[in-house]
């Protein structure tokens, strides 16, 4: 839904009314400056407003729209936190005026471009606020981006950066930053950096300057685990530590990763695919993809008794005295001995 609207923007398509909703913050923040961008480009300063709906009323933002622009054609109105269009109890919060709001949504100033920002997983459909709002407005759902997205994504930023990403440098950024957008983005302004403007980035190039994301790391250990290479598995574990991170979070991801391959064989059994999987779970479709490639490596015998053994090494740490490093050492190494 982003990547279309985004297209909407960048052709000059625009709509007086926008809804952007869901849990992928980065992508709504990219929209929001698309928006200021294509619309009013150096006239930000006089032409655009934010308001937050858990401290304004509501009419002071209409207020706003219905205004004309000051030295200039258009204006932008960025409206944050309207609680009201999901099921959260208004109590000790701003009281606001909805059929003020109806009725503007009846008859949008043809000026202004109001955009709201909703943060939240589900909308409460029941309200009639939430159905005319959905109904008038450009509605889009800022949800997780899918693999083939992602890649453009990550290659569209490459772009705007001035450096061009060969194919398996896309899929290697990926494997190597993760799937959140703030750390994609990131290191993409690294190689960016480093590549110089007009500058091609290859995979053996992103691969030497993107350090492995934890979820990487913890993927790469499990693949150890399963290749019952324990050495390697160790060395992993012991690169962690050196980068400050604690035995029992390590343990923790473990658990996760188990936890999601069983879901996946189950599920696939089942005859889901793996978009469907990662709609079901709610895990990027990237990490489904992944850890499927290590389901068939195990039973479901075994999964359920890494993931029983997983749980008394987080008991031990959390109620004996044992050393928590060594608890995540033997674990590893026993693991490693009977997968």
């Amino acid at each position: 839904m982003a990547i279309e609207l985004w297209k909407q923007i960048k052709n000059k398509q625009f709509s007086p009314v926008y809804l952007l909703y869901g849990t992928e913050s980065f992508l709504m923040k990219e929209t929001g400056q698309l928006l200021l961008e294509n619309v009013l480009g150096d006239e930000r300063d006089f032409n655009f407003s934010t308001y937050d709906l858990e401290e304004t009323p509501i009419e002071a933002a209409l207020e706003d729209a219905e205004t004309f622009p000051f030295m200039g054609d258009n204006k932008v109105i960025f409206i944050r936190n309207p609680f009201f269009l999901t099921s959260e109890k208004q109590k000790d919060k701003v009281i606001h005026n909805l059929s003020r709001l109806e009725t503007y949504l009846n008859k949008p100033a043809p000026y202004s471009i109001v955009v709201f920002f909703a943060p939240y997983e589900k909308l409460d459909e029941r309200k009639k606020i939430t159905k005319e709002l959905k109904r008038r407005a450009n509605v889009a759902e800022m949800k997780k981006l899918s693999e083939s997205d992602l890649k453009s994504w990550v290659d569209g930023r490459a772009r705007k950066r001035g450096i061009e990403l060969d194919r398996g440098a896309v899929e290697t950024v990926i494997a190597l930053a993760g799937t959140n957008l703030f750390m994609l983005s990131n290191e993409l302004d690294k190689l960016a950096l480093y590549a110089g403007e007009g500058g091609r980035v290859d995979a053996q190039t992103a691969e030497l300057l993107i350090p492995k994301s934890l979820e990487q790391n913890i993927f790469s250990l499990t693949d150890k685990v399963v290749q019952k290479k324990p050495a390697e598995a160790l060395r992993i574990y012991y690169d962690l530590l050196k980068q400050n991170e604690e035995p029992i979070k390590i343990l923790a991801l473990l658990a996760g990763q188990f936890r999601l391959i069983y879901q996946i064989k189950e599920l696939s059994r089942k005859g889901y695919g793996q978009q469907q999987i990662a709609a079901i779970i709610k895990a990027h479709p990237y990490r489904v993809k992944m850890a499927a490639g290590l389901a068939s490596k195990f039973s479901d015998g075994e999964l359920a008794s890494l993931i029983g053994q997983i749980a008394e090494a987080d008991y031990q740490m959390k109620t004996g005295g044992a050393d928590k490093s060594l608890l995540v050492e033997m674990f590893l190494m026993k693991l490693g001995k009977t997968s």
